[in-house]
C-alpha cells in the first residue's frame, strides 16, 4: 500500500474526506504538520526529515495548509516542499504555486500580465503615498478594500468609504496592499467560487454575503450555480496563470456584467462547495494526484 503524506495542523472534514478518498484508492495517508518537519543534510541520511516517514518519504504529498509565522518559519516551510520536489516526490499544489497564490500581491501582478481581468491594485511601503492613492480614489468616488499581503478567509480586511476611514489605514508588516472596490451586479453582496482541478473547473457555487466580505468563513451562503463557459475559462486561467495543481477561484460579475477574479487560493476549502454540488470533490482531488504524480 502506498502512502500520502497530507500536510495540514488541522486535519477536521477536509483531512476526513481527502484520506476516505485515498484509502478508497489503495493508498494510506497520515495526517503531518509542516512545523514539525526538518531538513537534515547528512551522508547517507534523508535530507528531510517527516514524522511517520523516518524511514522513507512518502509518494506523495498533499498541501492542506502551511502555517503562519515569522519570514524565516515561512520560508522553512517552504524549503520543505521545495526540497520534496526536487526529491521527485509530487507536491500538490508544491512551493511555488503557494508562493505565488499566498502574496496577494503577485497574484494581482500575474493575473494581470496573464491578461486577465482583476482590480486595479497597489502594493506599496511608503504611507504617505498610499495615503495620497487612497485619498484620489475616494475623491473620485471609488471605495477601496485594503487587505494584508499574507492572509485568508477574510482575516485583516476593511473597506475603505469616506475620508475619515483612512485615518485608521495601516500597513500589513509595513506594506499597503489596496485595491479597488468592484461593486457586483444584482441586489446585495455575491461572488462566485469555481473549483479547478488540473485545467478543469468542475464545480462552482455563488456565495451571498451578509455584508460586502463574501467569505464562507465569515457567514456567506452557498447556492448551487451554473457553471458556464466564460466563468468556467477564466477559473481555468487563473489556475494556469498561477501554475497550480487546483484552486479555487473566486470572481464576481460586476455592475457592468463583467467578471473579474478576486483570489486566487492554492489551499481552498470546499466544505460549502462540497454541500451544493453534486461531485466528490476530494474523490476528484485524489484521482488527479494519484492519476497523474503516481500512475
Amino acid at each position: 500500500m502506498g502512502k500520502i503524506a497530507i500536510f495540514t495542523d488541522d486535519p477536521g472534514w477536509h483531512g476526513k474526506q481527502l484520506q476516505q478518498a485515498f484509502a478508497e484508492r489503495g493508498f494510506d495517508s497520515e495526517f503531518v504538520s509542516l512545523t514539525e518537519c526538518r531538513l537534515r543534510i547528512a551522508p547517507d541520511q534523508l535530507p528531510v526529515l517527516i514524522p511517520q516517514f523516518e524511514n522513507a518519504l512518502p509518494d506523495a504529498v498533499f498541501v492542506r495548509g502551511v502555517p503562519g509565522g515569522s519570514l524565516e518559519e515561512v520560508v522553512l516551510y517552504l524549503d520543505i516542499l521545495h526540497a520534496l520536489k526536487v526529491l521527485a516526490i509530487p507536491v500538490y499544489n508544491n512551493g511555488h504555486a503557494i508562493e505565488r497564490s499566498v502574496d496577494k500581491g503577485m497574484t494581482s501582478f500575474l493575473l494581470h500580465h496573464a491578461g486577465l481581468p482583476t482590480p486595479l491594485t497597489w502594493v506599496l511601503r511608503d504611507r504617505a503615498a498610499a495615503l495620497a492613492l487612497a485619498e484620489q480614489e475616494l475623491s473620485n468616488g471609488h471605495l477601496l478594500i485594503s487587505k494584508p499581503l499574507f492572509g485568508s478567509q477574510g482575516e485583516g480586511i476593511r473597506r475603505l468609504e469616506k475620508m475619515t476611514d483612512l485615518f485608521w489605514l495601516t500597513a500589513s508588516r509595513g506594506v499597503y496592499y489596496l485595491q479597488r472596490f468592484v461593486e457586483c451586479a444584482g441586489e446585495g453582496f455575491s461572488d462566485h467560487r469555481v473549483f479547478v482541478i488540473n485545467g478543469r473547473a468542475v464545480a462552482a457555487m455563488q456565495r451571498r454575503g451578509k455584508f460586502w466580505l463574501n467569505n464562507v468563513a465569515r457567514g456567506a451562503s452557498c447556492a448551487p450555480v451554473i457553471l458556464n463557459a466564460d466563468l468556467a475559462e477564466l477559473a481555468v486561467k487563473a489556475a494556469e496563470a498561477l501554475a497550480m495543481d487546483y484552486a479555487g477561484v473566486d470572481i464576481i460579475e460586476d455592475r457592468a456584467g463583467q467578471y473579474t477574479i478576486i483570489e486566487v487560493n492554492s489551499i481552498p476549502a470546499w466544505k460549502g462547495l462540497q454541500s451544493v454540488c453534486e461531485v466528490d470533490i476530494a474523490a476528484l482531488l485524489a484521482d488527479d494526484l494519484l492519476g497523474r504524480c503516481l500512475a
